[in-house]
């Protein structure tokens, strides 16, 4: 058996890849399970997703063709609660990336003691080359594809990189006329992440960043380092980063590089965020801002800063990269930015990581706040919002401190273990049916 190879995976006969995002993710977890000696069957559940549904559906396109598109929804755990979890549209998506993504769903619901289990979906699409009407057509024609397997009390999808507020207005629109019609104020619950106008929550633009900002309120200052006075440097700037850097930089933290799909920026005096959001929302990129020089990607990795946040893509910081940056904490804002390899050289050079599944929780948490107004016909006030997702965010650091201290390990395996312990217990008084 490979050395890196969990037994319950080897028991399950996976073929051991090193470069496999589901394994490196499951293996994490498997290994968090064995410190809290877990049974044997837990381990099995956990180490697989209940469901996976791969289809393919046509579109009709503007110029009155047809394209064949492949879409995925993987319903990991739902011991907790009914499945929940994002649907991205991008080139790259794949069934074991969105098994993943899927498995640190039901981590992330269980750290933050939500109701709710593990999903994740996806199309493997580039949205930026379809048309507002191709867009809409393929997104209802994949809502109809997906039918019962999504459903207020079943499986309920929010947004992700490539889909936002309007597609997930149309998903729940598709859900609503194929099958509920009748059942309108409950049927909207479908989705999270809507529009305002259509049951939508305050704070849920925010969300993900104003989580990310609680965290570090809760974990810097045993780091020593002052967030009102840090430096920090971005890889994304869309809906995750763009915030991030708003939210940061009117508390006093500094903005010196971000990189995206376009290029990279960096300004040794600050770049304004707000700025740099508008001339994104104009370019499509960070490219060409006028306000910072343009550098190569080497170059902004080894941009000296306190904060190193990635909000982009998974696998992002391999190794590397990592060896060219030059900063005191690694905040995950994505989803699973960095490999194995890559998190263990920044851990032996001391700098601190700062896990997924605790920073960029923040969604998840304000989707579940949209999903409790849809079923209870509310609509909370943003103040109200701030404050229900800042207590759970702070306690959440919390437990993920407190594991680390008791197991004495890395923040990851930390916030595995707050979350597993969860689970286990809920698994030990539900048992196995039948």
């Amino acid at each position: 058996m490979p050395e890196n190879l969990h037994p319950i995976l080897a028991e399950l006969e996976f073929r051991y890849d090193p470069n496999d995002l589901y394994q490196q993710t499951v293996n994490a977890v498997l290994h968090a399970a064995d410190l809290l000696d877990l049974p044997h069957h837990l381990k099995l559940i956990l180490a697989q997703p209940k469901n996976e549904l791969m289809v393919h559906f046509p579109v009709r396109m503007d110029n009155g063709e047809f394209r064949l598109f492949k879409g995925y929804r993987v319903q990991h755990n739902n011991i907790l609660g009914p499945y929940k979890g994002g649907i991205r549209y991008h080139a790259s998506v794949n069934l074991d990336d969105i098994k993943s993504l899927s498995v640190l769903m039901t981590m992330k619901c269980s750290l933050m003691q939500l109701p709710l289990g593990g999903a994740k979906g996806g199309v493997q699409v580039d949205p930026r080359t379809l048309s507002q009407d191709e867009l809409m057509r393929l997104t209802r024609r994949f809502t109809s594809a997906l039918g019962a397997n999504i459903g207020p009390d079943h499986d309920i999808p929010a947004p992700d990189m490539g889909t936002n507020a309007q597609i997930m207005a149309w998903i729940a629109d598709t859900y609503i006329m194929l099958e509920n019609p009748h059942g309108y104020t409950s049927s909207q619950s479908v989705v999270t992440g809507k529009p305002l106008e259509f049951g939508g929550s305050q704070g849920r633009d925010k969300a993900t960043g104003q989580g990310l900002v609680y965290v570090l309120e809760q974990i810097l200052p045993e780091l020593e380092i002052a967030l009102d006075a840090a430096t920090f440097s971005l890889v994304g700037f869309g809906n995750v980063g763009s915030w991030t850097g708003r939210l940061l930089v009117p508390m006093g933290a500094k903005m010196l590089a971000v990189m995206d799909h376009t290029g990279a920026i960096r300004n040794s005096a600050g770049i304004d965020p707000r700025a740099l959001t508008d001339h994104v929302a104009k370019t499509g990129g960070v490219k060409g801002f006028p306000d910072a020089e343009a550098v190569s990607a080497d170059a902004f990795y080894r941009t000296k800063v306190d904060l190193f946040i990635p909000a982009a893509l998974e696998q992002m910081v391999d190794l590397k990269c990592a060896q060219m940056l030059d900063c005191k904490v690694l905040v995950e804002a994505a989803n699973a930015p960095t490999t194995p390899p890559a998190e263990r050289y920044l851990l032996s050079k001391g700098v601190a990581v700062l896990p997924a599944i605790l920073c960029n929780s923040g969604g998840v948490t304000v989707s579940y706040f949209e999903w409790k107004q849809n079923r209870q016909a509310e609509s909370w006030e943003l103040e109200r919002v701030d404050a229900e997702l800042k207590k759970h965010m702070y306690a959440a650091a919390l437990r993920v401190k407190l594991a680390a201290q008791k197991y004495k390990c890395d923040m990851r395996t930390a916030a595995y273990l707050a979350a597993l312990e969860n689970i286990g217990q809920l698994y030990r008084v539900r048992g196995i049916f039948p």
